[in-house]
């Protein structure tokens, strides 16, 4: 196992390691934050050392992130078959840095493992030849062994003060959203304006970014800020949550698994299946606010 060290803070790498019972990665590259060229690079070379070094029969890979990019290119370069856990999602937005890396991660691999069957289709669609196999869906998988069939009262929310159903929960993260003042501010105003309070675990990028952008004098008293929470955590968080407010791809599934609503704050996703499970956790009280108003402010015209 090589953890590249692309997520470096404790709550958001290590607690995983810990909370989930994995092993300690045989390597630590500790590449830590930068610009998308500048840890695909380091990545690359880092990995390589190490494949060359252990020679391995073959390279896993999973997701979209720069990590996987450069695992599997690493891989593919040495002659190394590259196996691509949830191949075949596709935003058709080129201008995501993720839709980049799924479309090249999936053009060299070996062995692809398709979430869905529309993923299969997307892959066939591209004539990928590779042997693709309809898996089902790992982070679901996740979701069910961690939480079981009965999701817990939110530790957080309760520690604020906050019965289930009575709040939002919210992610920003995202560079397209932080690193553009303009969006960022107009998310942040999105958040104050909800008729519940919402709880924002702060991802250290975002942070970062409204203290340069000046932008934390625009967060209203009915956002409650929190340090990034475990993987359990946030299940429970979302679970319990009237809704959620997310750029998050991940979060956009586990929302739709445990059965909360979801108000995605992009202009497109690469989760559109519908064949997944609905409902896990389904609960029926409607949304009772438009938000039309406020999300034409994001992006414009689009909706």
């Amino acid at each position: 196992m090589v953890h590249t060290g692309q997520h470096y803070d404790w709550d958001m790498s290590q607690a995983f390691f810990s909370e989930l019972r994995l092993p300690e990665p045989s390597f630590n590259l500790g590449i830590g934050s930068g610009s998308h060229a500048y840890q695909s690079a380091r990545m690359l070379e880092g990995v390589a050392t190490i494949l060359e070094e252990e020679k391995p029969d073959w390279a896993l890979v999973y997701g979209d992130t720069n990590s996987t990019l450069a695992g599997a290119l690493a891989a593919a370069q040495l002659g190394i078959p590259v196996a691509h856990v949830e191949a075949g999602l596709r935003s058709h937005d080129r201008t995501m840095p993720e839709e980049i890396n799924r479309v090249v991660t999936d053009h060299v691999s070996s062995l692809l493992f398709a979430p869905s069957a529309l993923a299969v289709a997307n892959l066939e669609s591209e004539g990928v030849r590779s042997q693709i196999l309809e898996t089902g869906d790992v982070m679901i998988d996740a979701v069910h062994h961690v939480l079981g069939t009965a999701p817990r009262r939110s530790e957080m929310a309760s520690r604020l003060g906050m019965e289930s159903g009575g709040y939002y929960a919210a992610t920003l993260h995202r560079s397209a959203t932080t690193d553009d003042p303009n969006r960022l501010q107009r998310a942040l105003q999105l958040l104050c304006a909800m008729d519940l309070p919402v709880i924002l675990p702060l991802h250290p990028r975002t942070r970062n970014a409204l203290r340069i952008s000046g932008l934390e004098s625009d967060i209203s008293d009915s956002i409650h800020i929190v340090a990034p929470i475990g993987y359990r955590a946030m299940l429970t968080l979302v679970a319990n949550a009237r809704a959620v407010l997310t750029d998050s791809g991940g979060l956009q599934k586990e929302a739709y698994c445990l059965g909360t609503r979801c108000i995605t704050l992009r202009s497109s996703t690469e989760w559109t299946d519908r064949s997944v499970p609905f409902g896990m956790y389904w609960r029926s009280s409607p949304l009772v606010f438009s938000l039309e108003p406020l999300c034409q402010g994001l992006w414009g015209s689009q909706k």
